[in-house]
């Protein structure tokens, strides 16, 4: 399989200053009230459960958590968020699934049109682009990050041997894909953790069935476009199917 075209709009970024910071904070936040109104109980609820191990690998304080999980339960008078995805298609026609966070469809919804018109994009019926992907249990690996050295064959076997579906090397050769089934995910990602394997992400994500090679013309105008999306609050992950 190959490596899948996952824009990730929440950065890992040391030292980041107050307003990245207080942005980060503030995505976390809308997707652990999402999760928590399936239940409050990580132990129960493993989406909850996987979106406060996001948001503590991020060093979210315990205070923000509990207060997400809350507005998330109904706890408190804060509006509710509801989560939104968008199909469309982006610079150079390709297909691109927008997954929001938001308390506001109609003013979310104007402000990805805008996104769009300004890269030439338009949004799409819903199922139009969607059908182009699958849902797949994706747990990332940084070499870097290990502990102990791992060999890159090892780590490829150990996640086989975990149950995962295939594997991916990024061209940086530090960044390893493991990709699962969805209802795999936390099985695998378990066994891997109690082998004192650490990992960077691990998320039900969208992966394009037959990734597009683009120019590198419309590549560098998809990279503006996905940052831009970035920026928008409501905005939590990107997909297309560009080939990584």
């Amino acid at each position: 399989m190959s490596g899948h075209s996952h824009y990730k709009t929440v950065k890992r970024v040391k030292d980041a200053h107050d307003t990245q910071r207080g942005k980060i904070f503030s995505k976390m936040a809308r997707m652990i009230s999402v999760a928590a109104k399936e239940g409050t109980d990580p132990a129960s609820n493993s989406k909850l459960r996987q979106a406060m191990d996001e948001a503590r690998s991020f060093n979210m304080p315990k205070d923000n958590i509990e207060r997400a999980i809350k507005r998330g339960s109904g706890e408190t008078k804060e509006g509710k968020f509801e989560e939104v995805n968008y199909e469309a298609f982006g610079p150079g026609g390709i297909a691109v699934i927008i997954e929001t966070i938001t308390d506001n469809k109609n003013r979310t919804l104007a402000e990805i049109k805008h996104i769009l018109q300004k890269y030439n994009g338009k949004l799409a019926e819903s199922g139009s682009v969607k059908w182009l992907f699958e849902r797949k249990g994706v747990i990332t690996i940084n070499t870097a990050d290990q502990i102990q050295a791992i060999k890159k064959e090892d780590l490829e076997m150990r996640a086989i041997e975990a149950g995962a579906e295939d594997t991916f090397w990024h061209i940086d050769e530090n960044l390893l894909d493991i990709y699962t089934k969805t209802e795999n995910l936390e099985e695998i990602k378990k066994n891997l953790k109690d082998q004192g394997v650490k990992f960077e992400s691990a998320s039900l994500d969208w992966v394009a069935k037959d990734p597009a090679e683009i120019a590198q013309k419309e590549k560098e105008s998809s990279e503006k476009f996905f940052e831009e999306l970035s920026e928008n609050d409501a905005v939590q992950d990107v997909y297309s199917n560009i080939k990584d």
